[in-house]
């Protein structure tokens, strides 16, 4: 039985909802996630809160968690050395998230820096990692295409991989960040660099509209990704994306694509059940 590993991506989700969310309610919902089993929780950020202001309390909010029954690991988002020695002082989290374009335009719009400098910052990244015990997730966003016209193809992503396995990156997530993927493209991304970079663990950021979901999941599961991000009921996305219907991979379909396909997923029915009822009631209120 093939084995796969679901990031539940409640970060990602209520990061651009304007309203904020108390942290107590937030504390809610993430310890409902805590006991699905899930392989990890992208729980949180370490940015500036002028750029994200719904982030603003990860800390608090990791402070009042409780991990003493779950075997789920804890993941934070970071756009710069500050915010990685933010998150790295935290023994209660194992990854820092790095989100790395290989479009100019969005990685200035993201981070505010340009793909040169954003090399050099995830170089200061690895070594801070290296130094406290933290593994780095690095998401090679727009990896499947950009609305700005930079160069992108699938040659330009090899070498980007290549980049980033040469500086030591061991967990690479490729990212449809505007939800522009085909299934052509993720089996061929996938078949080609999964082989190539058996050091490397892959996995798959996908956003989708409602009917795309399936052939996307299928296409990069069946060229031997194992790794899927996700979000309950999809809620989140990328503000990027034109298309309003553009949103978060929903992790109640890659759990029925999964159950269809008899793979291990280590998640607990009653408990994601429990968790899918929080989701309606936080989304309800405040998206």
């Amino acid at each position: 039985m093939k084995k796969v590993k679901i990031i539940e991506c409640p970060r990602d989700a209520m990061q651009g909802i304007k309203t904020f969310i108390p942290t107590e309610t937030k504390v809610q919902y993430i310890q409902s996630l805590l006991r699905v089993g899930f392989d990890t929780i992208d729980f949180g950020s370490f940015v500036s809160p002028k750029a994200i202001p719904q982030m603003v309390d990860t800390a608090e909010v990791l402070a009042q968690l409780d991990l003493s029954k779950t075997e789920s690991k804890l993941l934070a988002i970071i756009a710069n050395t500050k915010g990685a020695e933010m998150a790295s002082v935290h023994k209660q989290i194992q990854y820092l998230g790095f989100p790395f374009s290989i479009s100019e335009n969005f990685q200035m719009r993201n981070t505010h820096k340009t793909i040169a400098e954003s090399l050099v910052t995830l170089q200061e990244i690895l070594d801070i990692a290296n130094a406290t015990n933290k593994e780095v997730v690095a998401y090679l966003s727009m990896g499947f295409g950009n609305p700005y016209g930079d160069p992108w193809n699938v040659e330009i992503v090899g070498e980007w991989t290549e980049k980033l396995a040469k500086m030591g990156v061991k967990i690479l997530s490729l990212s449809d960040t505007i939800g522009s993927s085909t299934p052509e493209v993720i089996d061929y991304l996938f078949s080609n660099l999964i082989p190539k970079y058996p050091e490397i663990e892959f996995g798959a950021h996908l956003h989708t509209t409602p009917d795309k979901w399936h052939e996307k999941v299928d296409a990069a599961f069946k060229a031997g990704c194992t790794r899927f991000d996700g979000a309950i009921q999809g809620f989140g996305g990328c503000p990027m994306a034109k298309d309003d219907l553009t949103g978060n991979m929903p992790t109640e379909k890659l759990l029925s694509y999964f159950t269809a396909q008899k793979a291990e997923t280590n998640l607990s029915a009653m408990s994601f059940e429990s968790a899918y009822n929080e989701a309606s009631k936080l989304f309800g209120k405040y998206h």
